[in-house]
């Protein structure tokens, strides 16, 4: 979707694929890569402006802040008419108004990893929020059972399971250098186990719900949090939200919800909030916890195994103490 003389933010760095991906389709195109060694909003609206950025590739929470930045500040992003994301699901709100603030004329997710650059794409996230649509080129994908030791037990359509990739594909790796181990887990029958999980929909189109690590089991059931994200991150008062399940004895783990709040919010509404939603009623949080940051790694993904050690500093949202627990 490049053409030439294309101009693209090089803000993630380029021992990541983002990064290294973006420097090399600048150079097929003969565009620019307009670099910023350490992201800042302020830099990043700067080089935007001032070079005539045409597109940006970018995980979701450089998104966030930058909406969050622009709102404050303001800056000229009308050069950019092409957005593309990956690294983590993008939450439905933050799809939202990012459609609303850029209007690009393109808007692709793209899922894939270090392993095998390009698991799937989809040239328009707006058409069906949450889809990561179909395989790449000289690309398989398959979802199977959580369960499932090998690659050819089917999941039904829209039954989540984990992900794997057929690895004769263009971009897949040979395997981890001297980890026979990691080898041993991921590759199996010359398939490529992602630890992703997801499911296809009726259509065919692929739907990544989260991390087999993060999976929640409260009451039997499995629960990803990234459902319950995408629905949290739609109400005007959450600036970001993340779920982790904490151990309980009642549930073997209870669903909690740790929301960076922007405007006045308590866990009872954010509670019946989620119980208009379409949300099934097994996966609203048992817990609500406001903080003042979410955690996240150098490259932006969610640190879900700092808020279960509770590495994270609380704050009163107004109308509830920060610990809300609600009526089920």
């Amino acid at each position: 979707m490049y053409r030439r003389g294309e101009c693209t933010l090089g803000v993630m760095p380029l021992y990541h694929t983002m990064g290294v991906r973006s420097l090399l389709a600048m150079a097929l195109v003969d565009g620019r890569f307009v670099c910023v060694p350490k992201f800042d909003c302020a830099a990043a609206f700067r080089s935007i402006e001032q070079e005539r950025v045409s597109n940006l590739y970018l995980v979701p929470t450089l998104y966030h802040d930058m909406l969050a930045w622009r709102e404050k500040h303001g800056a000229d992003i009308s050069s950019v008419t092409k957005l593309g994301f990956a690294g983590a699901p993008m939450p439905d709100g933050l799809l939202k108004r990012l459609t609303e603030t850029f209007r690009p004329e393109l808007f692709v997710n793209h899922y894939g990893s270090s392993e095998v650059y390009t698991f799937a794409i989809d040239q328009d996230a707006t058409r069906k929020a949450g889809s990561a649509g179909r395989a790449g080129i000289n690309t398989r994908l398959r979802v199977v059972p959580l369960s499932a030791e090998g690659p050819d037990s089917l999941a039904a359509p829209g039954e989540e399971g984990q992900i794997i990739c057929d690895l004769q594909g263009d971009e897949s790796f040979d395997g981890y250098w001297n980890r026979p181990d990691a080898d041993a887990k991921s590759i199996r029958a010359g398939w490529y186990f992602t630890g992703d999980t997801g499911y296809l929909d009726a259509d065919g189109d692929l739907f990544v719900t989260g991390r087999m690590d993060d999976m929640i089991i409260s009451g039997g059931e499995n629960i990803s949090p990234v459902d319950i994200e995408s629905v949290l991150s739609l109400h005007p008062s959450v600036d970001e939200v993340a779920v982790a399940g904490l151990r309980d004895e009642r549930w073997g783990q209870k669903v909690v919800a740790f929301v960076k709040a922007h405007g006045e919010v308590s866990a009872d509404a954010l509670n019946e909030y989620c119980r208009n939603s379409d949300l099934l009623n097994f996966k609203r949080p048992r817990e609500y916890v406001f903080v003042r940051d979410i955690p996240k790694s150098p490259v932006g993904k969610i640190l879900r195994r700092k808020l279960v050690a509770g590495e994270y500093e609380s704050m009163a949202a107004p109308g509830a103490n920060e610990h809300g627990d609600t009526k089920q």
